[in-house]
C-alpha cells in the first residue's frame, strides 16, 4: 500500500504499536536462542511485582502476546533442553500445581480447596503475563473514563444448560446470570435509536464496497427488529449481487421448498450431515454459484471454518436458510456436533460482563487470592484495580505466578505408584522445578506430549489430535460513534471483508461502570477475524490460520483495521486518522478447543474419541481444559477442571 494511503489512514499517527518484537522475528528466532536470551522470551515472575504492573491496559499485540509462546515453540522443536541449562531446585513444595490460569486452571484451584480445604498449598503457573487463558480483559481509557472489552471469552452461554457443578461455582462467585441479564444489560438500546444491523460488501468479493442498511430480521428474531429491518426483497435490490444471486438468496430464505422430497425426516438428516452445507447449496438446492460468497463465512462465528467445511444438518441447526420446507425433526442425533446438538434443546442463559469472561476470572482470582482483588461483589469486580503484587506471596496459600512457562511434568519414580510430581517451568532467564502431591494440566492439549513425553503413545496421539481453532478479536477505541448514528448502523457484517464484523461494544451497565450512550462520547468496537483455508478439512485449514497469524505484523493488523472501518463508515464522516485512538489486537493462534466435525472426522464411539482418551489421568496428573470437552465453552473448562479435580483426589482413597 502506498505511503499516500497509509497517512490517509493515519498509520503515521501516534499510536500504540510494535513493529519489529510483534510475532514474526519472534517466531523466526526462538528455536535458536541461547540460554542468556531466555527470560526475555519467557518473560519472567518477578515482573507482575512491579508497581504499576497492569497488563490489561496495555495495547498493540495481546492475546497470544510476544514473550507468551515461544519457549512453548523451543520445546516442540526439541531446541529447549539444548541451551536451558539444569534446573534450579526451588526447594518449594505444594498440595497441588495448576499449570495454566485460565478459567480452567482457575476453577480446578477451587475445586480442589474445596475438597483438600482452604489451607492446601496450591500453585497456578502460566505463560502469559495476565492471568484468565482466553478469558482477556481489554482496558481503555478514551477521555479518561474506564471502558472494557473483551479480548478473548465473550459471554456466559452454552448449547446446553450449566451444569450442577459449573452453575455452583458461578453462585458461588455471586454470578446470577438471569438477574444480572435483566438487571444490567440494555440488548435493545442500539435499536432505540433507530440503528439497524448492516452489511458491508467489499469491492475484493462483490465487485464495489456498499454499505446495505437494514439487513433483513433473521427468522424467529423479535417483531420490533422485524418492523425495522428492511424485507429480502428491498435489502437485496441495494446489493452489488446480480438479479440471478439475488433471486436465489431470496429463495433460500424466504422459500418453503422440500429439496429432498420423497424422504423421512430421518433419511434427510441421513443425507444431510454427509453433505456440507456448500454442496448442500450449491447440488440439492441448485443455487447460482454468486450466492456462496454471501453465505460463505456464516459458520465461522460457531466453528471457525466456512460453509465448505461444516455439514448441512450442523448448519440446519444454526438457522441457516434453505431447511424451512423439509419438515426435519427437531431431535439431536448422534452424527451432530455437540453445539448443533446443544442448540436443538433450547441452550443455556446468558449474560456479558464488559471485559467478557474475564469478570469470572477475576472473581476467581478474588476467591483465591484475596487480597489481589479488592472487593466484595460482583459488581464492584468490574472496575477494581487489580494488586498483581499479591498474585505469589509466600505467606498465601494459593499463589498464581506469570510469565512462567511449564516445560516439563513428571511423576516422581512409577506412575503407577508416584506419590508426587515435579514440575519445571522457564522464567526469569533459568529453569526452576516445584514439587507437589498432583498436577492438573489446565493448558491445551497439543502442549501436553511435549510436557510428558512419558505419555502412552496412544494418549500422546489423541493429544495432538485436537489442533484448535485460530481467531483473532480485536478491540478499537474511536473518538465518538456520529458515523455510525449518521449512517443508522449498529453492528456490520462483512461477509467478505477481512474483518468479519465491526460491533461497538453491547451496553451494560454493572456497579460503577456506566457505557457509553451519546453519539459525541468514545466508544469501542469489536473487529473479529477466523483465519482458515477453503477448500481442505477444518483441522488442516486451521494450521495454515495458525500460521497465518503468527506471521502477521501488528502493522498489517493495524492497517486492515483503519481500512476497512474507512470504506465501511467514510460516508458518515469517519476519519481513521482522526478517529482512531487505540488498538488492540488480541491474536489466538491456539483459540477455540477444537468441536467433533461430522463430516471429517470418524464416526467414533464415546470412549474412541481423541478427547476422552487424551484425558486420561497419567499417575499424579490429570487434564483438564475445553479441549478435553472437545468445545469451547465456560461451562465446559469449568466441568473438566472439576473432572480433574475429582480424578486427582480419589487416587488418595
Amino acid at each position: 500500500m502506498s505511503d499516500t494511503r497509509d497517512r490517509e489512514l493515519g498509520m503515521d499517527r501516534p499510536i500504540t504499536r510494535r513493529d519489529f518484537m510483534d510475532g514474526v522475528a519472534m517466531v523466526i528466532g526462538a528455536a535458536m536462542l541461547p540460554k542468556a536470551s531466555l527470560g526475555a522470551v519467557a518473560g519472567h515472575s518477578e515482573a507482575q511485582d512491579r508497581p504499576g504492573y497492569d497488563p490489561p491496559s496495555l495495547h498493540g499485540m495481546r492475546g497470544s502476546h510476544p514473550g507468551s509462546f515461544e519457549t512453548a515453540h523451543s520445546l516442540r522443536d526439541g531446541t529447549f533442553w539444548q541451551s536451558a541449562g539444569k534446573p534450579i531446585d526451588t526447594h518449594e513444595s505444594y498440595d497441588l500445581v495448576v499449570v495454566g490460569a485460565g478459567i480452567s486452571g482457575l476453577a480446578a484451584a477451587h475445586f480442589f480447596r474445596e475438597r483438600a480445604g482452604n489451607s492446601a498449598r496450591i500453585l497456578i503457573l502460566d505463560n502469559h503475563d495476565d492471568f484468565g487463558g482466553h478469558a482477556k480483559r481489554n482496558e481503555f481509557h478514551p477521555g479518561g473514563r474506564l471502558q472494557l472489552m473483551n479480548g478473548g471469552t465473550m459471554l456466559i452461554d452454552s448449547p446446553t444448560p450449566y451444569s450442577r457443578e459449573a452453575d455452583g461455582l458461578l453462585k458461588k462467585l455471586g454470578i446470577d446470570p438471569p438477574k444480572l441479564q435483566a438487571d444490567c444489560s440494555d440488548a435493545a438500546f442500539y435499536q432505540r435509536l433507530g440503528l439497524r444491523p448492516s452489511v458491508f460488501f467489499d469491492k475484493e468479493t462483490f465487485g464495489e464496497d456498499r454499505l446495505v442498511v437494514g439487513e433483513p430480521a433473521p427468522r424467529g428474531g423479535s417483531e420490533k427488529a422485524a418492523v425495522q429491518s428492511l424485507s429480502w426483497a428491498e435489502f437485496l435490490a441495494k446489493t452489488p449481487l446480480s438479479p440471478e444471486v439475488q433471486r436465489d438468496i431470496r429463495r433460500l430464505e424466504e422459500g418453503n421448498v422440500d429439496y429432498l422430497p420423497g424422504l423421512s425426516s430421518a433419511q434427510k438428516k441421513d443425507r444431510l450431515w454427509r453433505i456440507s452445507y456448500k454442496d448442500f447449496l450449491l447440488r440439492v438446492a441448485k443455487v447460482n454459484p454468486g450466492v456462496i460468497p454471501f453465505y460463505q463465512r456464516r459458520t465461522h462465528y460457531e466453528w471457525g471454518v466456512g460453509i465448505d467445511a461444516e455439514s448441512a444438518l450442523d448448519c440446519w441447526t444454526h438457522g441457516l436458510p434453505g431447511f424451512q420446507g423439509m419438515s426435519l425433526d427437531p431431535t439431536p442425533t448422534r452424527h451432530m456436533s455437540y453445539s448443533a446438538a446443544g442448540y436443538l434443546q433450547g441452550g443455556s442463559y446468558e449474560f456479558h460482563f464488559p471485559d467478557g469472561n474475564a469478570s469470572i476470572a477475576r472473581l476467581l482470582v478474588r476467591e483465591l487470592v484475596p487480597r489481589a482483588m479488592p472487593g466484595s461483589s460482583v459488581q464492584d469486580v468490574v472496575t477494581a484495580n487489580a494488586d498483581y503484587t499479591q498474585l505469589d506471596q509466600p505467606n498465601s496459600p494459593v499463589r498464581i505466578r506469570l510469565s512462567s512457562t511449564a516445560v516439563r511434568v513428571r511423576n516422581i519414580v512409577d506412575p503407577k505408584t508416584a506419590r508426587e510430581v515435579e514440575v519445571a517451568y522457564a522464567g526469569d532467564k533459568q529453569v526452576f522445578t516445584v514439587r507437589a502431591k498432583g498436577c492438573v494440566l489446565a493448558c491445551w492439549n497439543m502442549v501436553i506430549p511435549f510436557l510428558c513425553p512419558d505419555l502412552p503413545d496412544e494418549q500422546k496421539q489423541a493429544l495432538h489430535y485436537l489442533v484448535k481453532v485460530p481467531l483473532v478479536y480485536t478491540s478499537v477505541a474511536i473518538r465518538n460513534w456520529t458515523s455510525l448514528q449518521k449512517l443508522g448502523v449498529s453492528n456490520i457484517s462483512a461477509p467478505g471483508a477481512y474483518w468479519l464484523n465491526v460491533t461497538p461494544n453491547p451496553v451494560v451497565n454493572i456497579g460503577r461502570y456506566k457505557s457509553p450512550v451519546l453519539p459525541k462520547d468514545p466508544i469501542l468496537l469489536h473487529l473479529s477475524r477466523t483465519p482458515c483455508k477453503p477448500g481442505l478439512p477444518p483441522r488442516e485449514q486451521q494450521k495454515l490460520g495458525r500460521y497465518e497469524l503468527l506471521t502477521t505484523l501488528f502493522s498489517d493488523f493495524e492497517r486492515t483495521i483503519r481500512d476497512q472501518l474507512l470504506r465501511t463508515l467514510a460516508e458518515g464522516g469517519f476519519d481513521p486518522a482522526r478517529d482512531v485512538e487505540a488498538i488492540t489486537v488480541n491474536r489466538w493462534p491456539h483459540g477455540y478447543g477444537y468441536e467433533y466435525n461430522p463430516l471429517f472426522d470418524p464416526d467414533w464411539r464415546e470412549d474412541e474419541r481423541p478427547n476422552v482418551i487424551g484425558r486420561r489421568p497419567f499417575g499424579r496428573i490429570t487434564i483438564a481444559n475445553t479441549d478435553s470437552g472437545a468445545t469451547a465453552y465456560t461451562d465446559v473448562a469449568i466441568n473438566e477442571a472439576y473432572r480433574a479435580v475429582n480424578e486427582l483426589i480419589g487416587m488418595e482413597s
